[in-house]
């Protein structure tokens, strides 16, 4: 039975359609209204608030360093100590090296355009990713992480790239002191 276990969680970690509807759900959350809508700007502040997405226990020790209540985060006890996702220590801190993939992959669908603006990648979602966004958001399977994404973006999402770089390693000194390619295990 555990090895079934292992084999499944493996086979959600390879899988993109996965990590891509988190992904929609977080820009979308970002994104603001309907009326005013505005990207996420830079792979480092994508990076940095799926990071805390991804990681519930690290959304809860984010808020606790920001004075709010970790509860927010409404961390089931199962998250605590099963999470899937696999981080990789890299030089901004937390980061999947499958960033630029999924972001290709988003374009390639239809759900997402990006835009340079100077030295910054700016990600915004096309209507039919604010679609399925919204559809994803709306089943009981992901309504936990569209809740958690909003509350990622209501806390964290005002910083910049760099900022939100800077908060992780003050949060999480631990990820400084490892080496390059190392798994993040917090």
């Amino acid at each position: 039975m555990a090895l079934e276990i292992s084999i499944a969680l493996a086979a959600t970690e390879r899988n993109d359609d996965y990590h891509i509807s988190r992904l929609l759900i977080l820009i979308a959350a970002n994104s603001g209204s309907r009326d005013k809508v505005k990207p996420i700007d830079g792979l480092t502040k994508l990076a940095k608030l799926d990071f805390l997405l991804r990681y519930p226990n690290c959304l809860e020790r984010a808020l606790k360093a920001t004075d709010r209540e970790p509860s927010e985060a409404k961390v089931q006890e199962f998250e605590r100590t099963t999470i899937e996702s696999k981080m990789i220590r890299f030089r901004y801190g937390p980061w999947d090296h499958r960033y630029r993939r999924w972001l290709s992959l988003l374009v390639a669908r239809g759900l997402a355009t990006v835009a340079v603006a100077g030295k910054t990648v700016q990600i915004w979602l096309t209507p039919e990713g604010r679609y399925v966004s919204e559809m994803l958001s709306s089943n009981d399977a992901y309504k936990t992480l569209a809740e958690r994404a909003l509350l990622v973006t209501k806390r964290f999402g005002s910083k910049s790239g760099s900022g939100l770089k800077d908060f992780v390693y003050e949060t999480f000194p631990e990820l400084t002191s490892m080496k390059w390619g190392d798994e993040i295990k917090l």
